[in-house]
């Protein structure tokens, strides 16, 4: 089935939580919506979901620290979709599940395997799709979905390969937004805030619901010039 749609966005991590909640934010805002996951049965259970609801919503396997992963989903992308608007960078991994671990007892592995999820990962699916976001008639919009933890405004010694790996997420959204001066692509991340997810837990003080909603404006109707930016609530925050 190739889509017909005029927008198209791909998310990953979308079998679940955020990324399944902006998945259907941008359906309802008339757009066919990928849905990467490297789970594939949950993953296609959700897109199916959105189908039922009646909107265009096609999985997309994907595993965000596995380069030939990417290429794969890049080549089924490809027999579907000739362009591409917005890509939302929402995988991520939270292993330390303690706030009180320090840095001073961080676990090397845990940090590669954090930054390789969290960090390349996000670079390397910007790097593949970046040909089919050039193509976006309006211009493309590059969203990576971050966290007030790797702001260094504020930063304390707590949840260390995870907020180091949201710092470098946020500089690597400087780096591309650079990068691609004149290629008429926005490129910015969000910080959500804390949501009720499997990763936040059931005390978060955020809808699903509302945690999409920056990162939904940003992929439909924020100003194209706005780009390098750190966002909460639709406004520009310090890091």
């Amino acid at each position: 089935m190739n889509t017909n749609h005029e927008k198209v966005a791909l998310v990953t991590g979308a079998n679940r939580g955020l990324g399944k909640e902006i998945s259907k934010q941008l359906c309802a805002k008339g757009y066919a919506v990928f849905m990467a996951s490297r789970d594939i049965e949950t993953g296609r259970e959700a897109a199916q979901e959105l189908c039922d609801q009646g909107y265009e919503a096609i999985f997309l396997h994907m595993d965000v620290t596995d380069p030939v992963s990417i290429k794969n989903a890049y080549g089924a992308f490809s027999q579907k979709a000739d362009h591409l608007d917005v890509l939302i960078n929402n995988a991520a991994v939270l292993e330390e599940t303690d706030r009180s671990v320090s840095i001073v007892r961080l676990s090397i592995e845990s940090l590669e395997r954090t930054l390789k999820t969290n960090l390349i990962g996000p670079i390397m699916v910007v790097q593949d799709f970046l040909p089919f976001l050039e193509k976006s008639k309006e211009g493309g919009r590059i969203i990576n979905m971050t966290s007030d933890l790797g702001a260094l405004a504020h930063m304390k010694d707590s949840y260390p390969a995870y907020s180091l790996s949201k710092t470098a997420l946020h500089a690597m959204t400087r780096q591309f937004a650079a990068g691609l001066v004149g290629k008429n692509i926005a490129v910015n991340c969000v910080n959500p805030g804390w949501v009720q997810t499997r990763m936040g837990g059931p005390n978060a003080n955020r809808s699903l619901e509302n945690g999409a909603q920056t990162a939904v404006w940003l992929a439909t109707e924020a100003p194209r010039q706005e780009t390098g930016k750190f966002w909460k609530d639709k406004r520009e925050v310090p890091w």
